[in-house]
């Protein structure tokens, strides 16, 4: 058993998980591609995306924040 001290390896959830459908609120060219401001239109989480390219996907530069339950 752990000690009562120790914390979880992951934070604990109570929302319920979904898949984010993620919709651009703001684009901005920078050196390395583009910096894309993302929202889940479900929850509304705020992610920051990198796109190197316009025929790459973007990837996530950030951990989604501000989760919310779906209702």
């Amino acid at each position: 058993m752990a000690p009562l001290h120790t914390l979880p390896a992951a934070p604990i959830s109570t929302h319920e998980a979904h898949e984010h459908a993620w919709t651009t609120e703001s684009r901005h060219p920078t050196s390395a591609g583009y910096v894309l401001y993302v929202r889940c239109t479900a929850c509304g989480t705020r992610r920051v995306d990198l796109q190197g390219s316009r025929t790459m996907p973007p990837a996530a530069l950030s951990r989604a924040v501000g989760d919310r339950p779906v209702r």
